[in-house]
């Protein structure tokens, strides 16, 4: 073993010796041998691959050693991303809140003779909105039983309890809510509209008595119509969905989608007259 170990030391040293006298002998020539040529090969084989694993193991290290701040970097890029989603949704918010006080706005704007009371939803007075809800305001501020809810979109119903801070709301989709409307596009003013429930228990509205020979139909406006004194004149109620014929009561109706949908609203204005002779108890 001790022979074969010494015999391959001298092999070694005699192929060292070799090569080096090749390069020697070959940097005083331009043209290298067959023997020189494929030395050469198998030589910068041999450093190709040396080199090569030498970069991937730096490059592996340079990524170890920055790995922490590729985190770091990452978790600012999702904070940054989560602050701009909130930021996008307060500006969608702020949008439709611009949008609810521009309609309000437009309405106070023609109707001077009223001021406009805004009140927040507190809580539920029943099981549902068509019970009726809460509001943070009431005598304190002049709220009176029988005066108008209305939002940015549209009327929501009529205050029926008042308290000294407090006030409760019945959507005009309750079944004791009625208000006289109005078909804007055929003048119709003798409609009574009222809540209404499809079989979908989905809260709706629908306008009653209208004569027989009304041209109402499907995607037309109630408005308000301002008869009988409580409600004010112009306040939207919704659009019609169908029209039926009842010729045993000689009259038609139809069913309308209010323009507020009363399970998603958060506040509401109150028309309070600035004449209280206004409001007929």
């Amino acid at each position: 073993m001790r022979f074969l170990k010494n015999k391959l030391a001298v092999v070694i040293i005699i192929l060292s010796v070799t090569f080096l006298s090749i390069i020697g002998y070959s940097s005083n020539r331009g043209k290298m041998s067959f023997v020189e040529n494929g030395v050469g090969v198998t030589i910068n084989s041999v450093q190709g691959l040396f080199y090569g694993g030498f970069y991937k193991v730096r490059d592996s290290f340079k990524f170890i050693t920055n790995f922490s701040d590729v985190k770091k970097e990452n978790e600012q890029l999702k904070k940054a991303n989560s602050e701009f989603k909130i930021r996008s949704l307060e500006y969608t918010a702020a949008i439709k809140e611009n949008e609810r006080l521009k309609s309000v706005l437009k309405f106070t704007d023609q109707r001077a003779e009223y001021n406009y009371i805004g009140a927040n939803i507190v809580g539920l007075s029943g099981n549902s909105f068509s019970d009726g809800f809460y509001i943070n305001k009431g005598e304190n501020k002049g709220i009176k039983k029988r005066m108008i809810a209305m939002t940015g979109e549209g009327l929501v119903g009529q205050v029926t309890s008042v308290g000294s801070n407090w006030s409760i709301v019945q959507c005009l989709s309750n079944e004791n809510i009625a208000v006289a409307g109005r078909v804007e596009r055929t003048g119709d003013n003798n409609g009574m509209v009222k809540g209404y429930k499809d079989e979908n228990n989905k809260m709706l509205a629908q306008i009653e008595r209208l004569s027989l020979d009304s041209a109402i139909k499907k995607g037309d406006e109630i408005l308000t119509s301002g008869l009988g004194g409580i409600y004010p004149a112009g306040i939207r109620i919704g659009n019609v969905l169908s029209v039926y014929s009842d010729k045993g009561k000689v009259m038609k109706s139809a069913i309308i989608e209010p323009y507020v949908d009363f399970t998603k609203i958060e506040e509401v204005f109150i028309v309070v007259p600035k004449d209280p002779r206004e409001i007929k108890y």
